[in-house]
């Protein structure tokens, strides 16, 4: 190489080469640099320079990978010192040269100076002067004064024994480089995160380096933690192509941090490459590339990054709001919501779900917030196979998904009622259902996702730091997710090495809550025990309707439907059979009431007593406010005559006055009575009786009775054999029929007959609850002995013939032994007979009513009352005091001594009761078999399974 350069220096003497200025990007080595130009729209075009008429050492070269025959070469003497020379004092400076020749292969030759022209520092002189070149003295001529100094300075260097010229041959200036490192991890943890001197030999692309360690000569590659800039793809013939910005971003990494030196942070190890930060006196590198637009943040390194990751997402945030290089197409999430609607303060109402609340607005609109970027419990692999297998279980996922009652639980206490501050992070679309074959993704409806704070606390972040939620992997492009992002994914990492909720490895948390809600034999059981214990704690865990809820119980660990006592609250829709039942004014405006006073709120319940349903009938109390009153007070429920015997009635009385006064909501239209309309008449109300013949279908264990018009028998004698016969030839398919509550339908009685029924609930296809609608009675089936009923036979063509009745003027004995002894006295007396009914008043929708036998005229209900079973229940209105009076006349004194409760295990009427042998009558006597004409549509006659002994075991439909 010499002796070509020199003569080609001979040819073409370099004195007339016009004189270039540019930048110095890297030194190769001792006597060879790389110059660029200014960048102008891009990365700026470069040329290699080597200097003139000198020589430096090689340095280290790997050996080529996939050629076994090629090996590692080392430093020459000296080489390294004299390339770190010329990094040092010249790179990314400007200086100027002239190109003295051009060798056939392009290689260029020329003298290179510090600065804009030639009076600066001759760099070929500042080497030979160090004694780091050496002059190359074949060809020279003796002309050229620039050959003649560089001589001179050689033998100065020669002299004073300076670098290369020094005692000893320069072993020791020779590195070991190691260009491997066999446990990269190791490596890692053993620099403990400390800053390690180094030199970025190479820039891959904008976010990957080659960089020598010091002082141990370590040449490892480097990925920036926490970012990633646009790389270039190798294609399969071996070039490669620049993703968009690519070039942009390896020039601006390149520009400030190529051979220079910095301090790199190696924190973590993946899949053996490292990753670290860069630290130059200028700035972060890091968030340098963020700012300007030429990188995005990842999630899967952001983890490790140790300069704080809220700086980076702030630097990515400030480029997509000017939209700058990548972002230059970038839209906000949020783009199209005003201010007012990203940032806003508003009231909690409810917890839907683990990751979701419902808030109520400055504007009292109400809003569905879900938050961002996390996943609640769920049921994965062999736990959701098993639900999906059990499918005669209801499956309750509030109780049944591990750790779903405890996020739930953790959100209610901390945020129901209570104020916080939204901050929308993005709107996620909805999406319609997809069906991938073994399974299905259900559509979604649009949600508002935000970061929901309270008090400086992110809840969400609460909930992953404590295991009772995950973060969400999003894919790299996807910018829809949490502005707190990188705080949920280090509260989670913290979550799992802390062995925390979901990912604990203990057993997991079991919820055993019973859902007494409807089932009336539980409910019974359990009504004396809510009675005697007073005042019980709740959490309102539905609201119905304004005065109807459901309560969890956390002592006793069950679900009841709780009924507010006192008070006429206006019905909201619902459906009926034809069709639905039109919402009574303000029932919505109670409604709203109730959920904002008392949902998922903890209150007080004193339960007084339960309806036919197993709901429960009491005075609720939350925050020493009776929810009753405060209905009342709000002019949305009217007080109930049943509020005459509570302690909270002069309460009451004074709310609904007060209303009245006000005259808004369901007193808008009240007209206070004057003086002379508030004079009662001189004419009190007659009872009319008007007695009709009735047959009794069933009577049940809560002293109700059903029955059946003697006057319509004809008609559903008709109707029964025509549907038989319908069905006999064109049998219903079993299994088709899909049983959902509310439903009317046909039912397989015991008898293989078919009956006309109505599903009430649906426990599984195994257990359905029907209710059979000409005979009163209920039975649970599987839905295989259902089938759907034709419209020919519905209760258009004919009215549900069984009609449920209570006796008038009679308390029903609360003792449960006491009630059972007169249902079956009552069981012997009228059951599948015909009798006279009366109906005396209506309560709700039981019409109470007065019984008489068909032949002796006897009334039913008097002869219980002659018999001490039961007491007569007083009653208020005046046109019915005679009815009362008649009733308490029949009474002998000692009728009003308290009966000791009798062994469930009874004898036959003759001795039900303590005081029936003294006060024995005609009605007493009565047999089951009492002659009655039959209905041919009615199931055969079977005597009720009470039997004699009191066996209160379900019956089959009653007959006539």
């Amino acid at each position: 190489m010499a002796s070509s350069a020199s003569a080609q220096a001979q040819a073409n003497p370099g004195s007339s080469a016009p004189l270039q200025r540019g930048i110095v990007k890297m030194v190769l080595s001792g006597c060879a640099i790389i110059v660029r130009g200014q960048p102008r729209g891009g990365p700026p075009p470069e040329r290699q320079i080597n200097l003139s008429n000198i020589r430096a050492g090689a340095l280290a070269r790997r050996a080529v990978q996939g050629q076994p025959d090629t090996k590692d070469v080392p430093d020459e003497p000296w080489a390294f010192q004299a390339r770190e020379f010329l990094r040092k004092k010249m790179i990314g400076k400007e200086v100027c040269f002239n190109v003295e020749i051009k060798t056939n292969q392009g290689r260029e030759y020329g003298m290179v100076y510090l600065g804009k022209d030639t009076s600066g520092e001759n760099i070929a002189e500042s080497l030979v002067a160090e004694g780091l070149a050496t002059v190359r003295r074949e060809g020279i001529r003796g002309t050229n004064p620039d050959q003649a100094r560089l001589c001179d300075l050689e033998d100065q260097a020669k002299s004073v024994k300076k670098g290369m010229w020094s005692e000893g041959g320069g072993s020791h200036t020779i590195r070991e480089l190691k260009y491997s490192i066999e446990n990269p991890r190791n490596f890692v943890d053993s620099m403990h995160q400390k800053p390690v001197n180094a030199i970025i030999e190479h820039v891959r692309d904008g976010s990957v380096v080659r960089a020598l360690l010091l002082p141990d000569y370590y040449l490892v590659t480097v990925m920036l933690s926490g970012i990633k800039c646009p790389t270039f793809k190798r294609e399969a013939d071996g070039t490669e192509s620049p993703e968009s910005f690519a070039a942009e971003a390896k020039f601006f990494t390149e520009s400030r941090l190529l051979q220079r030196d910095v301090q790199i942070i190696l924190e973590s190890c993946h899949n053996q490459v490292i990753l670290g930060t860069i630290l130059h006196p200028n700035g972060n590198i890091t968030e340098l590339l963020l700012k300007e637009g030429f990188a995005r943040c990842v999630d899967w390194s952001m983890a490790v990054y140790t300069q704080g990751a809220d700086k980076l997402r702030a630097a990515e945030r400030s480029a997509k709001e000017r939209k700058v290089r990548i972002w230059k197409d970038y839209v906000a999430p949020t783009a199209n919501l005003d201010q007012k609607d990203r940032q806003f303060v508003a009231k909690v109402m409810q917890i839907v779900n683990a990751d979701a609340i419902v808030v109520k607005l400055v504007s009292g609109e109400y809003k569905t917030i879900h938050l961002s970027s996390i996943r609640p419990p769920r049921i994965e692999g062999e736990s959701a196979q098993e639900k999906n297998k059990d499918k005669d279980k209801r499956f309750r996922p509030l109780y049944d998904i591990p750790y779903m009652f405890e996020a739930r639980e953790f959100m209610r206490k901390k945020l129901i009622g209570k104020k916080v501050n939204v901050t929308v992070d993005y709107i996620r679309a909805a999406t319609a259902a997809t069906d991938l074959g073994t399974s299905s993704i259900p559509a979604f409806p649009e949600r508002t996702c935000a970061t929901v704070t309270i008090g400086g606390i992110n809840i969400a972040e609460a909930l992953v730091s404590k295991g009772l939620a995950t973060v969400i992997r999003y894919r790299q492009d996807d910018d829809q997710r949490s502005s707190h992002y990188d705080e949920l994914l280090a509260a989670e990492a913290r979550a799992i090495k802390n062995a925390k909720g979901l990912h604990s490895k203990k057993e997991l948390p079991i919820h055993r809550v019973a859902d007494i809600s409807g089932e009336t034999q539980k409910a019974k059981q359990f009504l004396p025990f809510l009675q005697r214990a007073g005042r019980s704690e709740a959490v309102v865990e539905y609201v119905f309707s304004g005065s109807r809820l459901k309560l969890y119980m956390p002592k006793e660990t069950c679900l009841i439907t709780f009924l507010l006592a006192g008070i006429e609250c206006p019905r909201g829709s619902r459906n009926i059979p034809g069709g639905q039942q039109e919402a009574e004014p303000y029932s919505d405006e109670a409604m709203m009431l109730t959920k904002e006073l008392v949902l998922q709120r903890e209150v007080e319940v004193e339960v007084e007593s339960m309806d036919k349903a197993g709901s429960f009938i009491g005075w609720l109390h939350v925050d020493g406010v009776n929810l009753s009153v405060a209905l009342v007070e709000h002019c949305l429920s009217k007080v109930h005559f049943t509020a005459e015997r509570s302690s909270y009635y002069k309460t009451l009385v004074s709310a609904e006055e007060g209303a009245r006064q006000r005259k808004e909501k369901i007193w808008a239209n009240y007209e206070e009575k004057t003086a002379e309309e508030s004079v009662p008449p001189i004419e009190e109300k007659e009872r009319v009786p008007s007695y009709k013949p009735v047959y009794v279908t069933e009577i049940t264990d809560s002293f109700h009775f059903y029955t059946q018009d003697v006057e319509t028998g004809a008609q559903l004698e008709t109707l029964m054999e025509t549907m038989r016969a319908e069905i006999a030839t064109q049998p219903p398919v079993e299994g088709a029929f899909t049983p959902h509550n509310g439903v009317y339908c046909i039912s397989k009685f015991g008898d293989g007959e078919w009956y006309r029924a109505k599903v009430e609930r649906v426990e599984s296809p195994a257990k359905v609850h029907v209710f059979y609608i000409d005979y009163g009675n209920r039975e649970t089936v599987s839905s295989t002995r259902l089938a759907p009923l034709s419209p020919a036979f519905n209760i258009r063509a004919l009215p549900a013939q069984a009609t449920e009745n209570a006796f008038a003027y009679i308390q029903v004995p609360q003792d449960e032994d006491a009630r059972a002894d007169v249902v079956d006295c009552v069981v012997r007396d009228i059951q599948n007979t015909q009798c006279l009914l009366n109906v005396e008043y209506v309560e709700g929708s039981c019409q109470h009513v007065t019984l008489q036998f068909t032949d002796t005229k006897d009334d039913v209900g008097l002869g219980l009352v002659k018999e001490g079973m039961v007491m007569v229940d007083v009653r208020k209105d005046k046109h019915l005091q005679k009815m009362v009076q008649r009733g308490q006349r029949t009474i002998a004194p000692h009728h009003f001594l308290k009966c000791q409760p009798i062994s469930r295990k009874r004898t036959p009427i003759m001795q039900a009761h303590p005081l029936s042998c003294i006060l024995s009558t005609p009605s007493q006597t009565r047999l089951t078999h009492r002659a009655a004409p039959l209905f041919v549509g009615a199931p055969p006659h079977i005597l009720s399974e009470r039997g004699m002994d009191g066996c209160s075991e379900k019956r089959p439909p009653s007959l006539l």
